[in-house]
């Protein structure tokens, strides 16, 4: 019986070396196919929970570094507030108008579809004739 030809140096070898009596091992079994992860409400909740106990670690850094007292005035009104404490509500003060141009340009985008809605289908294209 002739030997089995070696594979070429730096080629892997997938199966092991044939026995001595001339049998060969069975194949390897087929992978198991994996299961897709599932992705559930309780796991979203879960990661959204550290992301905001995250952010909340932030702002409690964000606000011990910066305590020193500022002075603001803002028509007519003085006030004497921590650093933080003023950069955080004009932060929130952005995002409250932010908020309110997005909810404006949503209801202005719903009155659009509704009326469009209300007209019926716009008409089919015109078929040439004859």
């Amino acid at each position: 019986m002739p030997e089995p030809a070696s594979p070429p140096p730096g080629a892997a070898r997938t199966l092991p070396p044939p026995s001595a009596n001339g049998s060969s091992p069975p194949p390897p079994a087929a992978a198991r196919a994996q299961r897709p992860v599932l992705r559930s409400r309780i796991s979203g909740m879960r990661t959204a929970l550290i992301a905001g106990v995250l952010v909340l670690i932030v702002l409690v850094i964000f606000i011990v570094q910066n305590a020193h007292t500022v002075k603001l005035s803002f028509l007519g009104a003085h006030l004497q507030l921590s650093l933080a404490a003023a950069l955080l509500l004009a932060a929130i003060a952005g995002a409250l108008l932010m908020a309110a141009a997005g909810t404006a340009r949503i209801t202005q985008l719903r009155r659009a579809l509704r009326r469009t809605r209300r007209r019926g289908p716009p008409p089919g294209p015109a078929t040439p004739g004859p």
